[in-house]
């Protein structure tokens, strides 16, 4: 099958800067197989601060603002009782933005919680009767937030006092949980609105791809692995010149995102959580830095030659030769440095990066070579998206920023086995890992992700 790519792509692809056939390939690179679900050792060993995906998109029913999302706890069962799932009152996450390709952030988001005593210490339950509303005194355990927006010129309050949407028990306790949500959403000062809560398990895929890539001869697809999970979620909508700053709408929309949790020790706060695209600490960085990619900033992503090794010559492409029998595409992979290290678009990329130097060690210009979710704020909101985004014409899609619906296991299959470079779909992985979206519909509203399920996942 062939890649068919309109001259209205190439000029919608032109408003975030000089487009080359270079680059338009480099819109379907290797980006990542899955979400950041337990991808270093340490952070396996501490789920709530673990960041499982994060998201950036244009808001499909509010195109003047952008949907910011980090999503963490990876595989919460619903029914995973007494205690339920609560955010690290001990941690700092956020949402970060680069506006203008530096490799560091421009505005800063972040929450810190609180749990309030206890309301009934003789009872083992999390609610002793239904709940009808977030001060509902059933609801035994509240958990409260406060989020700030920091940048250079100063640090402001968002929101001081916000109720965290709790875990949902079941229909006997919770008979209204959309109620509840719906509660807990805050509108933020100068507009837009913030999230904290559980929700369902958006991300979708058949993660038996950990055993030897889909079982060895593609026998194990087609189970959604993370079907009936839970997870707790941190979203925003803002306007876009919130966070466009000096990328300004026009000239430069393009922006950075990641997320980072910073945690409590006897040191002070240490950043134990990272992810901005999807996959890159999980699959990319080798298992001896794996650890330290987590604790890294990216503004030094670049002074770690064993990470821009791994860009280069990735290592799912030669798995898939020896399992498979597809071969690999040469390296070095010098069109992997520009959607992992650079960005294709003005300010976030691209630069003529020399691997054979130090050029990757110093900024070129504004630009910093670094790991992050790129979003080009310009381009509207597809009426119809397609699942494999860029891949299938979409450029609202997957990998310009990420939205809930997009399958990057099967864009990332095409871009390992050569698709990006070729132009053509490798037959062979055609059918992907057969988990084409969630089991559940994301809504027409913020947050958008799906309310989060209270049944077993063992139930049948």
């Amino acid at each position: 099958m062939e890649l068919r790519i309109s001259r209205r792509v190439l000029i919608a692809l032109g408003t975030a800067g000089v487009v080359t056939a270079s680059s338009l390939a480099l819109l379907r690179a290797e980006t990542g197989v899955a979400s950041s679900h337990r991808e270093a050792p340490m952070i396996a060993g501490d789920p709530r601060n673990d960041n499982t995906d994060v998201y950036a998109f244009v808001s499909p029913d509010k195109p003047d603002t952008v949907t910011l999302m980090a999503n963490f706890i990876p595989f919460e069962e619903p029914t995973g009782g007494p205690n339920f799932y609560q955010f690290d009152t001990g941690s700092r996450y956020s949402i970060k933005i680069d506006s203008n390709g530096d490799a560091r952030p421009d505005v800063t988001y972040e929450w810190t919680f609180r749990n309030e005593d206890r309301r009934n210490t003789g009872t083992f339950l999390y609610d002793n009767g239904p709940v009808t509303s977030l001060n509902d005194k059933n609801l035994l355990l509240r958990q409260r937030y406060t989020l700030k927006r920091i940048t250079p010129g100063g640090v402001r309050t968002l929101v001081s006092n916000g109720v965290v949407a709790p875990s949902d028990t079941g229909p006997a306790s919770m008979p209204d949980y959309a109620g509840l949500r719906a509660q807990s959403i805050r509108s933020l000062p100068g507009g837009g609105k913030a999230f904290a809560g559980q929700a369902d398990e958006a991300f979708f895929a058949d993660l038996r791809v950990f055993d030897l890539l889909y079982g060895g001869n593609l026998s194990e697809v087609g189970r959604d692995t993370l079907k009936g999970y839970n997870v707790h979620s941190l979203a925003l909508q803002v306007p876009k010149r919130e966070v466009a700053l000096r990328a300004d709408a026009r000239r430069n929309p393009v922006i950075g995102v990641w997320s980072t949790v910073d945690k409590w020790s006897p040191r002070g706060y240490v950043q134990v959580s990272r992810l901005g695209q999807p996959l890159v600490n999980e699959v990319v960085v080798p298992a001896g830095l794996k650890d330290a990619f987590n604790a890294l900033p990216p503004r030094n992503d670049a002074d770690v030659p064993a990470v821009v090794k791994r860009v280069t010559e990735p290592e799912v492409p030669r798995l898939l030769e020896a399992i498979y029998g597809l071969k690999a595409p040469k390296t070095p992979r010098n069109d992997l440095v520009e959607i992992f290290l650079t960005g294709i678009a003005k300010a976030n990329g691209p630069i003529k990066a020399d691997l054979n130097s130090q050029s990757l060690n110093k900024d070129a210009g504004r630009l910093r070579p670094s790991e992050m979710l790129r979003l080009n704020m310009s381009i509207p909101p597809a009426a119809n998206p397609n699942r494999l985004g860029v891949l299938a014409g979409d450029l609202q899609g997957f990998p310009n920023g990420r939205r809930l619906g997009d399958d990057v296991v099967d864009i990332a299959l095409q871009a390992m086995a050569g698709a990006g470079q070729t132009g053509k779909l490798v037959d062979a992985l055609a059918a992907g890992d057969k988990v084409d979206q969630n089991d559940k519909p994301f809504t027409t509203r913020f947050p958008y992700i799906p309310l989060p399920g209270h049944a077993s996942v063992n139930a049948g």
